[in-house]
């Protein structure tokens, strides 16, 4: 049961018509008070409950009946004596209730009138009588029927002052919130007025408050009037501290209103001014940043300064200089991600899988990048590593930067920065310079679209500097974890949180690295590969490459292992694989000409048919095993691309003592051929020299490939085995490589760069390697693979490296250097 709202309230005590015409019922009367009390009032009565309203005596009330139960009791009621028992609810929420859920008192109410309703509905208008209680229920079914006990009100004195006093504050306060709320009826006041009876003036307020169920039903079950009045005149008291309350929000939001219809108003007239001048396409612009700024989550800071700038690009005018710079910073606010970030995956297994899918070796970064995800598993959250990949070219550093990005489920970006020189391009520029842009850094941020990208510094060692700046020192801040929390761009000119970046840095050397950058990064060396893993990374990497890009199938060009090493060991010389990946390219589009030409080939590739593709052999593995001159030894040396075997020739001339050294030798590898020199003088008599020979012999040392230039201690020893070698015409064993420095005392010191080093000697067939006893230890962190069926000679001292290298067998056509004849060298 439910009261429903109409445009009359049942506070007019108006009754609607089936024409929806009011109809007029008169105020209860106290003589019409007086003859519902004293009614005889039958012992069982249909009980009709009610959901959300209690019904008072001698209030009429419309109701709209739903529910089955309560249309057949109405209609059953109405054909006979319309007298009914309205009980409310406890709960209004229970649609089917049962007599534990109705209270004990109730109303004794008269059907005044019944109208059926278009939906199947009925509406009653009802009038109470008299309260009763339920003494029991009979019969649930078709509706509630129950046996009835009437409620006598107490005598009450009605003329007593104090009651007096307070119905007459009820009726004031009664037509003040009559006034005060916009719901009611004004006529409703003429309604108070008229009314006499102080009880029915109660049961009349009491109906229609505005209050709670249980409030009304209490009212309803307080039988002394004169506690009654008390309870009302409380309520009705609240009520209107409420009203008045309202009305002063409501007379505040009206203000407000007002302010805001005026300025919209006054914006209206100034958009439309703007049309007529041609100025409409800004206001459009700063509506579609505000648009985009409300989805926007970031920091208070920066919301404040995007509002601050946004109103003083309102001011301008858009011809000016400074409108494309402001707008431009604007729209870079929305465009950084701030807060956003990419959920990491977790999955150590498919991280590994990853890795290892795109990459052939590479233990050692692959290791650190797996602890860094368990880390992050474990913690959820920390700073990420600022690593640094060292290696020659072509190991796979730049695309191992992808392969950690897809691992991690990440963005990845990568920005080069071989040949900076200005220190803008790292922290950009400030606003006031036309054109003016932000960093590099901070563009890379905005073009992944997350705070926590994987982002490769790649050639970090060929950043220049100039009278600009020092890209290098501006990249401290941004590589150091205790400091990138905060980085700050010039043009941005606000913080911004770095330290959830992933740095992957990559250098080929770091001798060109300023000392505190490369202090902040956790270097991983990457050497070269071995000959069995370039013909792997070949297999299952670079040929399937290249026969997608060439538009190959499998089918239609294989290559075995033995010519894969064939090309790596005749065509290539270095430490990765990018030489051979050009190599199988040229292949691949040798074998796409066969196939469009129809030329019928067979499916595996030949070395016949390599050389016809690349041409004659490049590279010769015999060239360093000279057994028959003297003086000639295969040094190990370092490049920026790799470990190489490096050969120092000697020669003797008849001269006058001059040493001569070409091969565009730099400073420290002349001081090491002379200190080689002047420790074979110094020991003349352990190579059975005569002094004399020093001065009759000019000495020839040059390092071929004489347009590289080459610098560096370690061919100390190579230099002083060649000499040796040339001043005793004694063989040197071919199959040995060396690398070490030298003291005037003979003591072999360690040099770095090994693990190239033993690359380069193991490309070339180099089976015993003399190195100091220092590099010991360097040699025993090599995985097994590197040095298997090597030989290595560790030395302390100049005795020893002699003893392994220079042979007692003197070669063919030797001179004696002793002897005061001329005799040239063959």
């Amino acid at each position: 049961m439910s009261i429903k709202n109409n445009k009359y309230s049942h506070l007019d005590q108006l009754l609607l018509s089936p024409e929806d015409e009011p109809e007029l019922i008169h105020l209860l009367s106290p003589e019409e008070e007086e003859e519902n009390n004293s009614a005889d009032v039958p012992e069982v009565l249909p009980i009709l409950p009610l959901r959300n309203t209690v019904l008072f005596p001698g209030v009429v009330v419309p109701i709209t009946v739903g529910r089955d139960k309560s249309i057949a009791l109405i209609k059953d009621a109405n054909k006979g004596n319309r007298t009914i028992g309205v009980i409310a609810q406890k709960s209004s929420d229970i649609e089917d209730p049962s007599p534990a859920d109705l209270h004990q008192v109730g109303t004794i109410a008269n059907i005044v009138k019944m109208l059926k309703m278009p939906d199947g509905n009925i509406t009653a208008i009802i009038q109470g009588k008299r309260r009763f209680t339920v003494t029991g229920y009979i019969e649930t079914k078709p509706y509630f029927t129950a046996r009835v006990s009437p409620i006598t009100e107490p005598e009450f004195d009605t003329n007593k002052k104090d009651f007096t006093a307070v119905m007459a504050t009820i009726k004031d306060l009664a037509k003040q919130i009559i006034h005060a709320s916009p719901n009611i009826p004004s006529e409703a006041v003429m309604a108070i007025k008229n009314i006499k009876s102080p009880r029915f003036l109660l049961n009349f307020i009491s109906g229609n408050l505005n209050v709670e169920l249980d409030e009304k039903q209490a009212l309803l079950e307080t039988l002394e009037l004169g506690e009654r009045a008390n309870k009302v005149l409380e309520i009705l008291a609240k009520e209107l501290q409420m009203l008045e309350i309202k009305s002063q929000i409501n007379d505040k939001v009206k203000t407000d209103i007002d302010k805001q219809q005026r300025d919209f108003y006054l914006q209206q007239q100034m958009k439309a001014i703007q049309e007529e001048l041609g100025d409409a396409g800004q206001q459009k612009d700063m509506e579609a940043l505000r648009l985009r700024a409300k989805d926007k989550k970031w920091k208070p800071y920066v919301a404040e300064t995007f509002n601050k700038e946004l109103s003083k690009l309102g001011r301008m005018n858009p011809a000016a200089a400074e409108y494309s710079v402001i707008y431009n910073y604007l729209e870079l606010l929305l465009d950084l991600p701030w807060d956003d970030v990419s959920k990491d995956d977790h999955d150590l297994k498919r991280g590994e899988i990853i890795l290892n899918r795109d990459h052939y070796g590479l233990d050692k970064v692959k290791r650190r990048i797996l602890e860094f995800l368990a880390v992050l598993k474990l913690k959820g959250d920390m700073k990420s590593p600022i690593l640094c990949l060292l290696g020659p070219p072509g190991v796979g550093k730049t695309s191992l930067g992808k392969s950690v990005a897809e691992a991690l489920g990440r963005k990845y970006v990568r920005i080069s920065l071989g040949g900076m020189r200005d220190e803008a391009e790292i922290r950009g520029h400030r606003k006031t310079y036309i054109g003016a842009m932000p960093g590099r850094i901070i563009q890379s941020i905005k073009k992944a679209k997350t705070s926590n990208p994987v982002m490769v510094l790649d050639e970090i060692e060929k950043i220049g500097s100039d009278f600009r700046g020092d890209p290098a020192s501006a990249l401290l801040e941004v590589l150091d974890p205790e400091q990138n929390t905060a980085f700050y761009d010039y043009f941005l000119e606000l913080d911004y949180d770095l330290s959830k970046v992933l740095f992957i840095a990559t250098a080929n050397s770091l001798d060109s690295v300023h000392p505190a950058l490369r202090d902040r990064m956790e270097v991983i060396d990457l050497s070269g590969y071995l000959l069995e893993e370039k013909v792997q990374i070949a297999k299952k990497h670079l040929l399937p490459k290249q026969l997608k890009e060439h538009g190959l199938k499998p089918e239609n060009l294989k290559i075995s292992e033995s010519v894969l090493s064939y090309m790596i060991d005749y065509y290539t010389r270095e430490s990765g694989v990018r030489n051979l990946e050009k190599l199988l390219a040229s292949v691949a589009r040798s074998r796409a000409k066969d196939l469009v030409f129809e030329i019928e080939r067979p499916t595996k590739l030949t070395k016949h048919e390599v050389e016809e593709i690349l041409g004659p052999v490049k590279f010769d593995k015999d060239t360093y095993k000279n057994k028959d001159l003297p003086g000639v030894v295969n040094g190990l040396a370092w490049t920026p691309v790799g470990g190489d075997v490096l050969y120092i020739e000697t020669s003797l001339s008849p001269g006058k003592g001059r040493i001569t050294l070409t091969g565009k030798l730099g400073d420290v590898m002349k001081e090491s051929a002379s200190i080689a020199l002047s420790y074979l003088k110094s020991h003349y008599k352990k190579f059975g020299i005569q002094p004399v020979a020093f001065d009759k012999w000019d000495i020839h040392v040059h390092v071929p490939e004489g347009a590289v230039p080459k610098e560096g201690p370690s061919a100390g020893i190579t230099m002083l085995t060649a000499l040796a070698s040339l001043f005793t015409q004694r063989k040197v064993r071919p199959d040995v490589a060396m690398t070490g420095e030298i003291t005037l005392r003979g003591i072999v010191l360690p040099v770095g760069g090994i693990k190239e080093k033993i690359l380069a000697a193991k490309r070339l067939g180099i089976d015993h390697i003399i190195l100091s006893e220092s590099n010991k230890k360097d040699v025993g962190e090599i995985s097994e693979r590197y040095v298997e069926g090597l030989t290595f000679h560790y030395v302390k001292k100049m005795d020893e490296v002699l003893e392994v290298a220079l042979l007692k067998e003197r070669v063919p056509n030797a001179i004696d250097v002793n002897q005061p004849e001329y005799e040239t060298q063959a």
